[in-house]
């Protein structure tokens, strides 16, 4: 029996509870479905993929529709797209104010689910399931894998958020997609550890320099940002303000050379 069939979830099964799955095209949704697929009945499986334009990777959508097998899918998007959102700010999102996440993932998501729920006049019993891994982060690492949600607990809905694949190492999660025979997203072959933003605010540097020159228009379109708002993409480091150019070493202009050498003698 699988170790996800827990008396909790078990229940919710039987009880005819949609599952939907939140899937970014990334390792982690896909190795999430695979494992739902294995205990939940594809008639209680809704797939959504929260679209992403300009700063999605190449292919996302179409990966994720790849490997759907008959279930049933949604696309949906925020009503203005993270360009727009950092133009009308004048700030890039950080990791205490996530609101690329909050208002270009988990809004949209949600009310697609409620939309969904009044189309197919389900009952309202939702397992929102989402692939937040604790190898990744100290904060995911210390989240409820199962909770009720009172927030969205409303309107004759009862919602849980359940994070299937908490415990799973990264290595596992790729080995779950190669033994079922599907492929990863293709950004992770050409170096890339992780697939949301092509640049996310939570992005190693070696990720930036790698998304930079796969993404050479979008690179620009963000350094172009970070000089016309004065605000950088990363957090400041050691109290030193970077800007993408200096901490990937790709500029588009001539580079300052001081300032580049300064930030290595700093660990960027």
């Amino acid at each position: 029996m699988s170790k996800l069939l827990t008396p909790e979830i078990q229940t919710l099964i039987q009880r005819n509870a949609l599952f939907v799955v939140n899937h970014s095209g990334g390792k982690d949704s896909q190795a999430m479905l695979i494992k739902i697929r294995e205990i939940v009945p594809r008639e209680q499986i809704l797939v959504i993929h929260a679209h992403l334009p300009e700063v999605e990777w190449p292919g996302v959508a179409e990966h994720v529709q790849r490997y759907l097998q008959g279930l049933e899918y949604r696309q949906c998007q925020a009503r203005r797209t993270l360009i727009q959102m950092v133009q009308e700010r004048g700030m890039f999102p950080s990791p205490a104010n996530r609101q690329c996440t909050s208002d270009l993932k988990r809004g949209p998501i949600e009310r697609t689910i409620r939309q969904y729920i009044r189309e197919k006049q389900l009952s309202g019993l939702i397992v929102n399931c989402m692939g937040m891994r604790a190898e990744e982060s100290p904060d995911r690492a210390k989240r409820n894998p199962f909770k009720f949600s009172q927030r969205n607990s409303k309107a004759g809905r009862e919602w849980y958020e359940w994070l299937p694949i908490q415990d799973v190492s990264t290595q596992e999660v790729f080995a779950t997609i190669r033994n079922a025979g599907q492929k990863w997203h293709w950004a992770y072959d050409q170096g890339m550890s992780r697939l949301s933003c092509c640049f996310c605010i939570m992005a190693s540097t070696q990720d930036l320099k790698t998304a930079a020159r796969l993404n050479p228009e979008l690179y620009q379109t963000y350094v172009e940002l970070e000089r016309s708002t004065g605000h950088t993409l990363r957090m400041p480091k050691k109290g030193i303000k970077a800007t993408l150019e200096q901490v990937t070493g790709i500029y588009i202009d001539q580079p300052p050379k001081t300032s580049q050498l300064m930030l290595q003698m700093e660990g960027y």
